[in-house]
């Protein structure tokens, strides 16, 4: 009897703990979407009273031509971002693992753009891609003779999209090698030492042991990373706000704009649910991969 009473008292203290986390966390997230889901319903302009549209919103954004310009873009962007973060990140932590000496420094001097505010990012990478005065990716290609390269890389339509996207690419590439690093130095050698004794190199046990035994991570940051990117905004939007003719626009930064400059809260808030569910399919999906890879490999 005592037991059960001692099991009672601490799910009660357990639920007590918990609920001041759980009430922040529907007020900040479940709230929000909430009433993005129900003003998507709705035509309003911010100001006035709220009249109810049904689907027509979501009929508006399927005919818009610059929505479905700006889902490729992201598609584009996500594929830079995501190939940045993860290759470079795993790479650097592989490199880092046969380090011995100043590992600590190299992790924190890495991570450092993580914690950089997004303006003074935007900034730096605005001023590298100038060309008056002519900035330090210019001046590379100026110095080396390739002077046909040299560009307004954020005003040009065929560089503008590749340019937003690589600031976001590398400002968490040091995030994600910091994970992975801490996932293989993790693992416990005696792991991979027999296959170092039967003759296998630094490659093979990298693709054939110690990358499988880290899968789990790896779900975990492409999951992070694919989500992130899908909700790119910040340094885009401060870079080019779309661009000229949209070619840099993404469904973060047009949904802003319907929302916020044009008043279009209820076209603002449909964009705004597309990009929800675009995200939890996403998850959905590389679960669902993951899992049946992992129900192959068994049988």
């Amino acid at each position: 009897m005592e037991n059960k009473m001692g099991i009672i008292k601490s799910k009660k203290w357990f639920l007590i703990f918990l609920l001041p986390g759980l009430l922040f966390y529907i007020l900040s997230v479940f709230y929000p979407i909430e009433e993005s889901i129900r003003l998507s319903f709705m035509s309003w302009n911010g100001i006035g009273d709220r009249t109810f549209a049904g689907l027509q919103n979501y009929i508006t954004m399927f005919k818009d031509r610059t929505f479905y310009k700006a889902f490729i873009n992201n598609l584009v962007y996500l594929l830079i971002v995501v190939s940045m973060q993860l290759t470079i990140g795993l790479v650097f932590a592989v490199l880092l693992t046969f380090m011995k000496k100043h590992v600590i420094l190299i992790k924190t001097l890495y991570y450092v753009p993580c914690i950089i505010t997004t303006v003074a990012i935007a900034q730096l990478f605005r001023s590298m891609y100038a060309t008056e005065p002519m900035g330090l990716i210019n001046q590379f290609f100026s110095a080396i003779g390739m002077d046909n390269m040299v560009t307004s890389w954020i005003a040009n339509i065929k560089t503008m999209l590749a340019a937003v996207s690589i600031p976001e690419g590398w400002r968490f590439t040091g995030m994600y090698m910091v994970i992975f690093y801490a996932a293989l130095v993790s693992l416990n050698p005696s792991v991979y030492e027999a296959a170092k004794v039967d003759g296998a190199t630094e490659l093979q046990i990298l693709f054939k042991i110690k990358l499988p035994l880290i899968k789990n991570i790896i779900l975990l940051t492409l999951t992070m990373c694919l989500t992130g990117a899908l909700r790119g905004f910040d340094i885009p939007f401060l870079l080019t706000g779309g661009g000229a003719g949209n070619y840099s626009e993404l469904l973060s930064t047009y949904m802003y704009k319907k929302a916020f400059s044009n008043n279009q809260y209820g076209y603002g808030s449909a964009l705004a649910v597309f990009i929800i569910i675009e995200s939890i399919l996403v998850v959905i999906i590389l679960r669902k991969i993951f899992a049946e890879r992992k129900e192959w490999k068994k049988s």
